[in-house]
């Protein structure tokens, strides 16, 4: 437990869609509780997917030093010290005017979405003050690079060494995806190799359309396909770490896979206007950066099909990139270890609190 001054931290969370939301701020709240020891409360509207998340996560309890409150309790809390504001989410009118009645004012940070963009470090810690109330949000930046907030990275990260695939064994694939056109493409094409990969795929539409594909087709060449029901978020990063490349999606699953140092594919969340494909770009060129052209148009090629939900180029793209697994492989490696020596998000916060109430 790193020592400082103890204070109180509210995280705030609307669940909006799937369990990134809630995945996400579970995350951060554990780890500022458990690494700082802080009094932290996670104030949720929704509790029931965090309950699928965390076992025994219900209305008042305390689960790994969290307390956890629904969203409508706020009218009637004293604010906290540090009042965190995930993804926008708004904070009540009551609460907000809790907090200005406060003599020593909450620090206010609107925790945002993770981008690699290059407008993410030009707007990291930028003061909002309030139009009407003497308060400032300060909005915080999740990011890949210095002088950005950094990722949630727990303190047992990279200190236990990763299983690695041996040459001779199938590899082990796993699926976390959207509703995805392009899988039955990619199944079909991992079917026909001379050693096909043992895939587990998570419960929900992936695995649905996995089992109907399955039963369409000659079972004696299927693949050994295993679904696997709704995995607690304790339970989510070692399993990540028994497979050799990794399909994930949103937010959550893709910063794990990263610290899982494998090869992978991100399956972003679409957005109707395509912004998304700007986001994807920008990572893609931080992440290839340092890889041969080859093995960087085999990671773009294989995204780039996966997220347009193009079956027949995604079943093009993996031979692509199967050729490059090793040296993707290792530099999925190296990409972690540089990761690391960046401060986590967690500890920004702390650090970004402590000057703030100096000031």
């Amino acid at each position: 437990m790193k020592s400082l001054p103890v204070f109180s931290i509210d995280l705030f969370c609307r669940v909006v869609d799937n369990f990134g939301d809630a995945g996400v701020c579970w995350r951060l709240a554990r780890q500022l509780a458990g690494e700082f020891g802080l009094t932290v409360r996670l104030l949720i509207d929704d509790i029931a997917p965090l309950r699928l998340l965390v076992p025994g996560a219900t209305k008042g309890a305390i689960v790994d030093q969290v307390t956890i409150c629904h969203w409508q309790q706020a009218a009637a809390l004293q604010p906290a010290d540090c009042v965190i504001e995930a993804f926008a989410c708004e904070l009540p009118p009551k609460y907000v005017e809790a907090m200005a009645g406060k003599p020593r004012r909450p620090v206010w940070i609107n925790l945002e979405y993770l981008s690699a963009e290059a407008w993410v470090a030009q707007h990291h810690l930028m003061p909002s003050p309030h139009p009407r109330l003497p308060l400032t949000k300060y909005f915080f930046f999740p990011g890949f690079v210095e002088k950005t907030g950094g990722l949630i990275r727990e303190q047992w990260v990279g200190k236990e060494p990763e299983p690695s695939h041996h040459a001779g064994n199938p590899l082990q694939v796993f699926v976390f995806s959207y509703p995805n056109r392009a899988l039955p493409g990619l199944l079909e094409t991992w079917r026909t190799l001379a050693q096909p990969p043992h895939l587990t795929i998570a419960d929900g539409p992936a695995g649905t359309a996995a089992l109907s594909w399955r039963t369409s087709h000659d079972v004696a060449r299927s693949l050994q396909i295993s679904i696997l029901p709704f995995c607690p978020q304790r339970e989510f990063d070692a399993l990540l770490a028994r497979h050799d490349v990794l399909f994930v999606r949103g937010e959550d699953s893709f910063i794990r896979a990263q610290w899982a140092a494998k090869p992978f594919v991100w399956h972003i969340y679409p957005q109707q206007d395509d912004a998304h494909w700007q986001k994807l770009n920008a990572f893609l060129d931080h992440y290839c950066t340092g890889m041969t052209r080859a093995a960087a148009g085999a990671v773009r090629s294989l995204w780039t099909a996966w997220n347009r939900e193009d079956g027949s180029s995604a079943a093009s793209a993996w031979h692509a990139f199967a050729g490059h697994l090793p040296e993707i492989r290792s530099h999925a490696g190296e990409w972690a270890m540089n990761l690391r020596k960046m401060p986590d998000l967690a500890t920004n916060l702390v650090t970004f609190y402590q000057k703030t109430v100096k000031m």
